[in-house]
């Protein structure tokens, strides 16, 4: 079995992380796997660009950025099928599409091959937008759309068209749609997407990196004291609005005084250096971290991870966090809830309340007891139901059923 995975990137981003390790399970397998992606950071055999963009292109993406029809300038995905791995693939999985190709060309590349489309957020079924907030609109083709500066940003309100040419081109393909999250799984089946199987299927990690590797050694090879209390935070951009940067500085500067002088706030990303300044509160900040094991040394290292995102899939920094032993806080959005489970692995907090998000922090912070039964909650339901193995297992039971396809079909939870 031969599946060709098509992604933003290899490495860059949520989605692009997902889906190399996705990827990089299926070859442990044995299983033929290759990526075609718009952003290539990897110098390897199995990666390739998804191709380079023409004249042509550039000059009609102009066009139709302008009127507000994002990506379908993108003439060059239609030769997508020219390429040596499609053309040795048998599956097809779509990853994130946005910003790099253009999906007119999906019912052309799935005429002879059937597809996958893994959903790492909101796009695929809206008119534009990644996240669509508390607009439904998605659920009814769109138009007048309330947020045109959400990610990708238009330039024009043609969210109507968008709609309408998506629903064009899944009546036109043959697909199978797998959501990370059970929130996002629940929105396709709202959706125009509700014409195909929908399956969730969870990310996977490899446990073996993603582990507890003992608080006190990690603290030390981070020059941490001992004895503070340390929350964590990252994010690749914290001014960007999604991310809720804004409600934690407001959360943490609400810190009682003596918890704040003696908690140590641990950031990552690559623009967070300046966060603990505003929150008035000691940082060590990491930078940008590429390396695995770099990151399973800070989750181990932290008491607490936080994330204050205002919309989110299946976060993939609190999956890590999980897998190493780490309780989280964070508001009660998307899919957190599949990953923040209340008094059993974190504290869920009301969205956009950041008193609630500081009194979730005070309240693990001065209970040792609970963070350290959650610490082992979050070990143990990563190892049941969030190992690469598992979803692997999993994803290589949908290629089967999209190759031959069967009216009994059941998906394998364990």
């Amino acid at each position: 079995m031969n599946i060709l995975h098509i992604n933003q990137s290899d490495t860059l981003g949520g989605a692009a992380i997902a889906g190399y390790r996705l990827h990089q399970g299926l070859l442990k397998q044995d299983i033929n796997s290759h990526l075609l992606v718009g952003t290539s950071t990897i110098n390897d055999s199995h990666i390739d660009r998804i191709g380079s963009y023409t004249l042509f292109d550039k000059l009609l993406l102009q066009i139709t950025n302008r009127v507000g029809l994002n990506g379908t300038g993108f003439i060059s995905s239609f030769q997508t099928t020219g390429h040596s791995f499609f053309q040795k693939a048998d599956v097809l999985n779509f990853h994130n599409l946005h910003g790099y190709f253009n999906y007119l060309a999906i019912p052309k590349l799935t005429r002879d091959k059937p597809a996958v489309f893994t959903l790492h957020d909101m796009w695929t079924l809206t008119g534009h937008c990644t996240y669509s907030y508390d607009c439904t609109r998605w659920q009814n083709c769109c138009g007048q759309c309330p947020y045109p500066n959400v990610h990708p940003p238009i330039q024009r309100d043609n969210t109507h068209m968008e709609w309408k040419l998506k629903d064009w081109v899944y009546k036109r393909s043959n697909i199978t749609v797998v959501a990370p999250s059970r929130w996002l799984a629940e929105l396709a089946r709202q959706s125009m997407l509700n014409r195909f199987p929908i399956y969730h299927i969870p990310y996977g990690l490899d446990l073996n990196v993603y582990q507890p590797l003992g608080k006190k050694q990690c603290r030390a090879t981070l020059g941490i004291p001992g004895h503070k209390k340390i929350l964590m935070f990252g994010a690749a951009d914290i001014k960007d609005y999604r991310k809720g940067g804004d409600l934690l500085l407001k959360a943490l500067r609400n810190l009682p005084s003596g918890l704040k002088s003696d908690t140590l706030l641990l950031t990552f990303g690559s623009k967070s250096e300046q966060f603990g300044t505003a929150a008035s509160i000691p940082t060590l900040h990491l930078g940008y971290i590429s390396s695995d094991h770099m990151k399973a040394t800070a989750y181990s290292a932290a008491d607490l991870f936080i994330l204050p995102t205002r919309a989110d899939n299946l976060p993939i920094v609190l999956q890590e966090s999980m897998a190493c032993g780490t309780p989280m806080v964070a508001f009660n959005v998307g899919g957190v809830s599949d990953l923040v489970r209340p008094e059993v692995t974190g504290y869920l907090a009301e969205p956009e309340n950041d008193k609630a998000l500081c009194e979730g922090i005070v309240q693990l912070l001065e209970d040792d007891q609970l963070r350290e039964k959650m610490s082992q909650n979050c070990r143990s339901i990563t190892v049941d139901q969030f190992s690469l193995e598992l979803q692997v297992k999993k994803y290589v039971q949908i290629y089967q059923q999209v190759l031959e396809p069967s009216d009994n079909f059941i998906l394998t939870t364990t």
